[in-house]
């Protein structure tokens, strides 16, 4: 079974108390959205090999820490995505960045894809998949899917929030990717949606409510 990660750090709950509240405004909204997606980041990256490059200080030369400037490829599924890519992206400005473009058809919550770009070589890279929200997870599975014949292999999936069904759903078909959350929420309505949730956040961000 893949492994799982709440992030139960006081200010990514904060945070997202405040982004939960249906009277946020959209700017508010979005600067939230960056600042957890940063701090979600920390724990997602926490695991990332090293390697050592040698610098001099203003007293010594030292081998140095360092990260890889081309191991780290992040993938937005559009367009809620996008919404925690540029957080991650201030943090990690060498990664690669792709793109998978899915919507939920409202009727059977199956994914329908309209989009996909991503870089070459997946294969030695570790890809980060990000999505505020982990509702069902039938987009979620569909992404991961078409990066895995592109021959991405060390996935992980990061999220604002993820109901039970998704996670579950995610742990059945892919055992091997990660998936860290700022929460798990109780459940999906009849509708599809997280509960208590924060509504759809693709259009909290875009302001297409």
């Amino acid at each position: 079974m893949s492994t799982l990660i709440e992030v139960k750090h006081p200010l990514v709950q904060h945070k997202l108390s405040i982004m939960r509240d249906k009277s946020t405004s959209c700017h508010v909204f979005r600067q939230l959205l960056k600042e957890i997606s940063q701090l979600l980041a920390y724990e997602v990256t926490s695991d990332l090999a090293l390697t050592a490059k040698e610098i001099e200080t203003p007293l010594v030369r030292m081998q140095a820490p360092t990260l890889s400037t081309d191991g780290v490829v992040l993938i937005s599924i559009l367009r809620a995505g996008n919404g925690l890519l540029d957080g991650i992206m201030e943090l990690i400005p060498t990664a690669g960045v792709g793109f998978v473009g899915l919507y939920r058809d409202e009727e059977t919550l199956k994914p329908v894809k309209y989009y996909y770009k991503v870089p070459k070589n997946l294969q030695n890279k570790t890809v980060i998949v990000v999505d505020p929200m982990l509702a069902t997870g039938n987009s979620s599975i569909a992404a991961i899917d078409l990066l895995k014949k592109s021959g991405a292999e060390d996935i992980r999936f990061l999220c604002l929030l993820a109901a039970p069904e998704g996670i579950k759903n995610i742990q059945t078909h892919h055992t091997d990717v990660t998936i860290v959350t700022g929460s798990i929420d109780e459940k999906l309505n009849e509708s599809g949606y997280i509960v208590p949730g924060l509504g759809d956040a693709g259009d909290r961000i875009f302001a297409t409510v």
